[in-house]
């Protein structure tokens, strides 16, 4: 039977089959692959994308302990999340430890669209962060956040900022809390939320900015930066751009890193 690659996450195994693959043939591939891989506890089939701003999916069970829930562990951090009701990514995992390792020692890092919390964490674990701030929209991400937050002995150096990032951000600036960092591994919308982060940037921040396009379309990406920018009377300065993974042959997640000078 001809199939899509699998992806692993912890003891879950995740499959996309062909159109018209039937159920009796997708069941005998889950059990295989749970014969063949000691790990593999659970196989779920994908059936939907992620969607909308909470970036949930669906996925059908195939064979194996019947859970959406997943234990997952990666730069030295562990995470439990139910797949369908929450985002989480391990092909960021990469993206997470180099992050990471450009905090500076007593920076205050927010990370926007946060999920349950592995930039946050991986942050906090693997830095010198004074502190990190969590945000996400999704009630049960911020449920698994608590608790991973928790899981990694990190209370002391990662707080949730739930709820809508406009709200948040507004609140924030009207305190005058201003941060070192702003993270935005953000979901595919049509908002950049760049407003919202030059509320909270003072002169020196980092930004670290995800966006999904072509890749003749990255140009007009750094120019919409650039607009944002001066509507926010802000200065920048581009540090780096990066592909930070291919969603399908013609569109890719792409980093830009810039800095505010002002």
């Amino acid at each position: 039977m001809k199939h899509r690659s699998f992806s692993l996450m912890g003891n879950l195994a995740l499959v996309n089959f062909p159109d018209r693959t039937l159920r009796e043939e997708k069941i005998e591939f889950a059990k295989s692959l749970i014969d063949k891989n000691r790990n593999v506890k659970t196989v779920l089939e994908k059936s939907g994308k992620f969607r909308g701003r909470l970036r949930k999916q669906e996925t059908k069970f195939l064979a194996g302990i019947n859970t959406k829930e997943v234990l997952y562990r990666e730069n030295g951090c562990v995470f439990r999340f139910n797949i369908d009701e929450t985002y989480f990514s391990s092909r960021l995992s990469n993206e997470r430890k180099e992050i990471a390792e450009m905090i500076k020692k007593g920076d205050e890092v927010l990370v926007m669209f946060a999920g349950v919390a592995p930039f946050p964490i991986v942050i906090a674990k693997n830095s010198e962060a004074k502190m990190v701030y969590s945000n996400e929209i999704n009630r049960k991400a911020n449920y698994y956040a608590k608790e991973n937050i928790a899981r990694n002995k990190l209370k002391e150096k990662v707080e949730l900022l739930p709820g809508d990032i406009k709200k948040v951000a507004l609140r924030l600036a009207n305190k005058k809390i201003k941060f070192e960092d702003i993270i935005m591994p953000r979901p595919q919308l049509k908002d950049s939320f760049l407003h919202e982060a030059f509320m909270l940037s003072k002169k020196g921040t980092r930004i670290v900015y995800y966006d999904f396009c072509k890749s003749e379309e990255i140009t007009s990406k750094l120019k919409m930066i650039e607009e944002k920018a001066k509507e926010n009377k802000k200065r920048i300065k581009i540090k780096k751009i990066k592909n930070a993974g291919e969603l399908s042959p013609s569109k890719r997640r792409i980093r830009i890193d810039f800095e505010v000078k002002n």
